[in-house]
């Protein structure tokens, strides 16, 4: 596991230890957030993907928040259960993968032009080892868009992400990218905290 200055091994663990695989057997074919958080999911998509762009959206399910009006040359996502990815219209390809068991991705290097994680970032156990081959595969001046609430699995979220709040979470966020090699991170509250919907923070790294 990669390890991040200050942070024990014990940070990455989890309440369930049992395989992830075992968990996402089964399909869940809802959404983790509510409709107005995932409309500014796709707001800040909107502004922030390449039109045309190959994007990688990596932990997907059976909806990607893509706006719909926006056409991109190609959509690979990456998840843990083949029914939830089989059923999204907007991949063109997918893959099944257990990132916590093998984090090197099957793409080739310099090969994405925008890469998103959408409400998933808590669950890595060796983040900077999965965002370090999300840079390995993105051209120069890629974005990664890595979006979350405080929604989420608690029992197979990380500790130290249950023991953050939001604006702390997108700091710990910064941290990853910037040990993965991306020199520029911005963060976001997008849908403040108190506000009647979700709310919804983006942390967005980019490439050398």
């Amino acid at each position: 596991m990669t390890s991040l200055p200050g942070l024990p091994s014990e940070a990455f663990a989890k309440q369930d230890p049992t395989p992830d695989t075992l968990f996402y057997a089964q399909p869940r074919f809802v959404t983790h957030i509510d409709d107005a958080a995932i409309e500014a999911v796709t707001d800040f998509y909107r502004t922030h993907l390449p039109l045309g762009g190959r994007i990688l959206d990596l932990m997907s399910s059976w909806v990607s928040h893509l706006p719909g009006e926006a056409a991109y040359a190609t959509v690979i996502g990456h998840g843990m259960n083949e029914r939830e990815l089989a059923a999204n219209p907007r991949l063109t390809q997918h893959f099944v993968q257990d990132l916590n068991a093998d984090p090197i991705l099957p793409l080739e290097t310099a090969s994405i032009d925008a890469a998103l994680i959408c409400v998933g970032v808590q669950y890595l156990q060796d983040p900077v080892a999965v965002l370090s081959e999300v840079a390995r595969v993105m051209v120069p001046d890629a974005p990664v868009i890595i979006t979350f609430s405080n929604r989420c699995f608690a029992s197979k979220a990380v500790a130290i992400w249950r023991a953050l709040g939001g604006d702390d979470q997108a700091r710990l966020i910064d941290l990853y990218l910037r040990h993965a090699g991306f020199t520029t991170v911005e963060a976001y509250a997008v849908v403040p905290e108190g506000d009647l919907s979700d709310p919804l923070w983006a942390v967005v790294g980019r490439t050398p």
